[in-house]
C-alpha cells in the first residue's frame, strides 16, 4: 500500500520533476544516484523554507536594528531634555533660595527700621504729651498771674483814692502807690514773656505733631511694602513645595511622614531658615512676625523635601542608550517583580538614591545582584550585570556606579531587572521615576 502511494506520487510530480540521475565516476567503476520526483520534492521544499526563512529572520534583525536606533534616538533626546530640566531646576532653585535670602535681609532691615520708626514715635508722643502738660501748667500759671495783676491794679486804685482824701499823709501813700506800680510793671513783664512762651511752645507742638503724622505715614508705606515682599514670598514658596508634593504623593510615600523622618535626623538649630524667636514676657507676637515665621516654616518644608528626595530613589538606573523590554506585573504566570532595561553590555548602571549596600554578589536566578538600603524603609535591587563595583557596607549617593549591564542569572539577553521595594514588598518602579519626571 505505501509502494503504491510512493508510485503515484512519483508519477503525478514526474511531469514537473523528471526523474534525474547524478553519476559519480572513480577510477575503477562508475556508478549513479537516482533521483526520484518525490526526492527532489523534498529537497526543493527544504530549501524553501531555509531561504524563506533566512529573509524573515534578516527582516526581522533589519527592523529591530532600526528600532533600536529610534528608541537610542529617543532616549539620547529625553535624556538631554532630563538634563537640561535638572540643569533648570538647580538653577531656578539657587535663584529663589538667593532671593530667599535676600528677602530675608531685607525683612529684617525693615523690621529694624519699623523698630527704630516706632521708638521715635513713641519718643515723639512722649514729648507731645510733655508740651501739652507744660502749655496746660503755662496756662494755669498765666491766668494766676492775670488774676494778681488785676488784684494789684484794684489795690493801686484804692491806694489812689485814699491818697487824694488823706492829705496829711500823701508821702507815705506816694510811697507805697510808687511800690504797687513797681510792682504792676514786673507782673506786665512777666505775663508778657509767659505769652511770649506759651506761642512758641504751641508752634513746636504744632511741629512734633506734623513730624509724628510723617512717621506715621512712613510706617503705613513701610507695611504696605513688607506686606508685598510677605505675598511674593508666600507665593513663591506654595508653587516651589506643590511639585514636591505631588512627586511624593505619586510614588505612594505619605509627604508628612517623610518630613517627620528627615526632621529627626536634621535636628541642628540655626542658620538664615530658623523661626524667629518671641519674647516670653506675655507680649504677643505681631501679624508680620507671624507670617515671617510661616515663610521660614515654608522654606524649612522645602530644604526637608529636597533632602528626602536625594534618600528616595526617583532617579533612572541607566544614562545612556536603552529600551524598555518587560514593565512591572503578571509575565508567563508569573508576577514580574520589576522593570526591565535593556541595553549594550557593558552599560554603566547608577544608584537612583543615596543608601547602603547590603548585598553585592549572586544570588540564585538574580544573577549578579546589587541590594542598596535607602531611607524610609526603601530597598532598590539591580540585576543580572556582568560586573559588580561596590562592597557590602559601602555608602552610595545618587548618580554613583554600582555596575555594568550584563545577563548573568535567568535571562534571556543583556538588560537590568530594576526593583523597587518599600517596606519588604514590591512596587512599580516606574511610579518613582515617572514621579520625578516634572520635577527634576
Amino acid at each position: 500500500m505505501r509502494t503504491r502511494i510512493t508510485y503515484r506520487i512519483n508519477a503525478t510530480l514526474e511531469r514537473f520533476l523528471p526523474e534525474q540521475r547524478l553519476f559519480l565516476r572513480s577510477d575503477s567503476a562508475t556508478r549513479f544516484i537516482r533521483l526520484r520526483p518525490g526526492t527532489q520534492a523534498i529537497a526543493l521544499f527544504g530549501s524553501s523554507l531555509i531561504v524563506g526563512w533566512s529573509i524573515i529572520a534578516t527582516a526581522v534583525l533589519l527592523m529591530d536594528s532600526i528600532g533600536a536606533g529610534n528608541v537610542r534616538e529617543r532616549a539620547d533626546r529625553e535624556r538631554a531634555l532630563y538634563e537640561q530640566r535638572l540643569n533648570d531646576i538647580s538653577v531656578a532653585r539657587d535663584a529663589r533660595a538667593s532671593e530667599a535670602r535676600a528677602a530675608q535681609d531685607r525683612f529684617t532691615a525693615a523690621m529694624a527700621q519699623i523698630s527704630q520708626m516706632q521708638s521715635e514715635l513713641l519718643a515723639s508722643e512722649d514729648r507731645r504729651k510733655e508740651l501739652e502738660t507744660g502749655i496746660g501748667v503755662i496756662q494755669t500759671t498765666l491766668q494766676r498771674t492775670m488774676q494778681e495783676r488785676d488784684t494789684a491794679l484794684e489795690q493801686g486804685e484804692r491806694l489812689a483814692d485814699s491818697l487824694e482824701a488823706e492829705t496829711g499823709s500823701t508821702r507815705t501813700s506816694e510811697g507805697k502807690l510808687g511800690d504797687a506800680t513797681s510792682t504792676v510793671d514786673f507782673l506786665t513783664q512777666a505775663l508778657e514773656l509767659t505769652a511770649a512762651e506759651r506761642d512758641e511752645m504751641e508752634l513746636e507742638a504744632a511741629r512734633m505733631k506734623e513730624e509724628a503724622d510723617a512717621v506715621a505715614f512712613e510706617r503705613e508705606l513701610l507695611l504696605d511694602k513688607n506686606d508685598r515682599i510677605f505675598s511674593q514670598l508666600e507665593e513663591a514658596v506654595s508653587v516651589s513645595i506643590a511639585p514636591l508634593d505631588k512627586m511624593f504623593r505619586d510614588a505612594g510615600l505619605p509627604p508628612k511622614q517623610l518630613l517627620d523622618t528627615v526632621r529627626r535626623g536634621y535636628s541642628g538649630q540655626g542658620g538664615p531658615l530658623t523661626p524667629i524667636s518671641f519674647s516670653t514676657k506675655g507680649m504677643e507676637p505681631d501679624a508680620d512676625s507671624l507670617r515671617a515665621n510661616k515663610i521660614l516654616e515654608g522654606l524649612d518644608e522645602m530644604n526637608l523635601y529636597r533632602i528626602a528626595a536625594t534618600k528616595a530613589p526617583f532617579d533612572i538606573p541607566i544614562k545612556d542608550s536603552f529600551r524598555y523590554t518587560s514593565g512591572y506585573g503578571p509575565r508567563w504566570g508569573r508576577m514580574h517583580e520589576g522593570t526591565d532595561f535593556a541595553g549594550a553590555h557593558g552599560t554603566p548602571i547608577y544608584s537612583t538614591g543615596d543608601g547602603v549596600v547590603i548585598h553585592a554578589g549572586r544570588m540564585s536566578g538574580y544573577g549578579n545582584l546589587v541590594k542598596i538600603q535607602h531611607e524610609f524603609g526603601i530597598e532598590t535591587r539591580y540585576a543580572h550585570m556582568s560586573k559588580i563595583r561596590v562592597k557590602v557596607g559601602q555608602r552610595v549617593s545618587r548618580g554613583d556606579r554600582i555596575g555594568d549591564m550584563g545577563n548573568t542569572g535567568r535571562s534571556t539577553g543583556t538588560h537590568l531587572h530594576y526593583e523597587v521595594r518599600v517596606n519588604g514588598n514590591p512596587v512599580n518602579p516606574m511610579s518613582y521615576i515617572k514621579a520625578a519626571k516634572n520635577v527634576f
